[in-house]
């Protein structure tokens, strides 16, 4: 039993109740430090701080009937260094209570420890330089955060200016350092510490600032009283703090600052802790130059906020990690957010979540200097309503490096609402303005066709349109325009139906109609009576529903061809021509007025009143004389 205590990995201490070492083995000499000589006859507080709080659970456990495992225990070496170990320990039962002794077996985690400290600090900081909004909220949080997740005492930040930021470049022998930010443990009462280290000041080289700056490299002291450094080693010891560390906050050759931190315990050197260091720094510089480009941007964009703040465009400024840097007031009063909810949002909140994925491809676009021109968006309010947005979108670069996006956007949720409302109506009322009428063919027609095409010269045009019917759009939802669109469209049908023309297929939302087919010819008047009636409509309408709708209508005499496909269906093409002159007539009259050309006049004049209008330019044709149809003659 002896050899196998004596040869095992795993240290091993036994004790009286009362926490007396009587026995240890080799491993626990070699961990600890100590020759067996030592440490038996010793009280166990000797490498166990808080021994007699293990004592008694170690006897609370033994009264359950159980061994107490992987209790995690702080230990200190014979040099006062702090270890981490995990004991499982129990009772040997004796015939008399106060005789039992304690058996400890512990294995040291403090490697592990470290590890998982050193993860915490990481995730930490980069947490801590992802959300601050400035450069000294920031750093007080970072020296905190590498004190309480390493377990160290002190933290301080020292530059050669007033805070940290400036820059010195090349190899700053004429620097002088000064402590701008201290962070302390309530557990060290370290206040003269303070005052000693707000007066000092550092040349390079001189003291761990000064070596670290020169240097440029992460630094180790194992004990501070021994460093050489007269002005503050020794009101180092006399606050209790032993170990020391910094690293200094570097870009590229650009150095910063410098962090240097302190601990009441001895601390080995960790070269994995230093490298990580190095690295942070690094991190810290990057977080600095990304705030003071900012903090530059929204000093050269001040003169503007005026402007900014009472435009109507929602405008906005995000940094590389979509955190907002400034919106405007239309912005804030479209979304319905605070100026304090916003300090604490990214625009990657407010996205559209059906956008988000393409939102995000187009803002890594932009961050790498890709021009987009014109963008959409699609924003979605506090309360929760979708807003589409039209606009464009830019990078400011600082140095070569992103340091804003920036915005200009429209509100164009009305037009598209009035767009969809529009793609709806024209899908689902097919018959008010998509509608494809077959033009029917009578038997005679089908016996007697003998050739693929047929001419069919008395053929009169009508394009009507209500002025301004886009803009209207937008100032309705979609069921409001469609409930008053259908009225009048219904009215225009049952005109159509009335003098028997045929509607043809909507043309650029315009109502179109044709007289003058083989099975309807000699229809030009019917389409002139037809317009006038559309203008009473319009305005019966108008007086019924409190509007003030405004029709246009274009009116042109011409051909037609007509085809046989097979022997059981006929149908016709209108000539291109007769199209898009009636077209023009229609889009180059006058609201409220039926425009008709000259061809359309000689059919009608000795039946209607006309007003000759003149000659206009129709394209590709010229110049043609148009009439302005008046009415009937009595």
């Amino acid at each position: 039993m002896e050899q196998v205590i004596t040869s095992m990995a795993d240290a091993l201490l036994v004790t009286s109740n009362s926490g007396k070492i009587k026995k240890v083995n080799r491993a626990a000499q070699k961990l600890f430090g100590f020759e067996e000589k030592e440490l038996i006859n010793q009280p166990i507080s000797l490498i166990i701080d808080e021994d007699q709080f293990l004592i008694k659970a170690i006897y609370q456990h033994s009264y359950l009937k159980r061994n107490l495992q992987n209790l995690e225990v702080v230990c200190r070496t014979k040099t006062r260094e702090k270890l981490l170990i995990a004991f499982s320990c129990s009772v040997i039962p004796k015939k008399t209570e106060e005789l039992e002794d304690i058996v400890y077996i512990g294995r040291d985690i403090t490697a592990w420890q470290r590890r998982e400290q050193r993860t915490s600090a990481q995730y930490s900081i980069t947490r801590i330089l992802s959300e601050s909004q400035s450069i000294k909220q920031g750093i007080p949080q970072i020296l905190q955060s590498i004190c309480q997740n390493l377990g160290w005492d002190l933290g301080e930040l020292w530059t050669p200016s007033q805070y940290i930021g400036t820059s010195v470049q090349g190899d700053s022998l004429n620097a002088v350092l000064r402590c701008v930010e201290i962070w302390s443990s309530r557990l060290v009462s370290v206040r003269e510490f303070k005052a000693i280290t707000w007066q000092t000041t550092y040349t390079p080289s001189v003291g761990l600032p000064g070596r670290i700056w020169i240097g440029r490299l992460p630094l180790w002291i194992k004990d501070i009283t021994v460093d050489g450094d007269q002005r503050r080693s020794q009101p180092a010891a006399e606050a209790g703090l032993y170990a020391a560390f910094g690293f200094p906050i570097l870009d590229d050759s650009e150095i910063l600052g410098v962090m240097v931190f302190f601990s009441r315990d001895v601390q080995p050197k960790d070269k994995d802790l230093l490298q990580m260091m190095g690295s942070i720094g690094s991190q810290i510089s990057q977080f600095i130059k990304r705030k003071q480009a900012e903090n530059a941007l929204v000093e050269s964009e001040e003169r503007y906020r005026d402007l900014f703040e009472n435009a109507n465009d929602l405008i906005q400024s995000v940094n590389p990690s979509g955190r907002f840097l400034y919106v405007n007031r239309a912005w804030r009063e479209t979304l319905g957010y605070s100026e304090a909810e916003i300090a604490n949002m990214s625009v990657f909140d407010i996205i559209h979540p059906e956008f988000k994925q393409h939102c995000l491809q187009r803002f890594y676009r932009v961050l790498s200097g890709e021009n987009l021109g014109q963008v959409t968006a699609i924003f979605v309010t506090k309360d929760g309503q979708t807003i589409f947005l039209e606009g464009n979108i830019n990078c400011k670069f600082v140095e070569g490096h992103p340091v804003a996006i920036r915005g200009i956007f429209r509100n164009v949720s009305q037009r598209v609402a009035a767009e969809e409302a529009l793609r709806y109506q024209q899908k689902e009322t097919e018959r008010l303005l998509l509608n494809i009428l077959p033009v029917a063919i009578s038997r005679e027609v089908k016996e007697e066709a003998a050739s693929i095409a047929e001419d069919f010269a008395d053929v009169t045009v009508l394009f009507a349109d209500i002025v301004g019917l886009s803009e209207i759009a937008t100032s309705m939802k979609a069921i409001q325009l469609l409930n008053l669109l259908n009225p009048i469209f219904s009215v225009f049908d049952r005109l159509t139906e009335r003098y028997s023309l045929e509607r043809i297929r909507t043309i650029n939302d315009a109502y179109v109609v044709v007289g003058g087919l083989p099975t309807h010819r000699h229809r030009t008047q019917a389409i002139a009576l037809m317009a006038l009636d559309m203008q009473t409509a319009i305005a019966l309408f108008n007086t019924e529903n409190n509007q003030n709708f405004s029709i246009r209508i274009g009116i042109h005499s011409g051909s037609v061809v007509g085809g046989v496909i097979d022997l059981n269906k006929f149908n016709y093409e209108l000539c291109k021509d007769t199209v898009n002159i009636a077209s023009y007539m229609e889009s180059q009259g006058i609201a409220g007025k039926i425009q008709v050309t000259e061809n359309t006049y000689k059919c009608l004049c000795d039946e209607f009143v006309f007003e000759k209008r003149g000659e206009i330019e129709v394209k590709g044709k010229g110049k043609m004389t148009t009439y302005l149809l008046i009415g009937r003659k009595e």
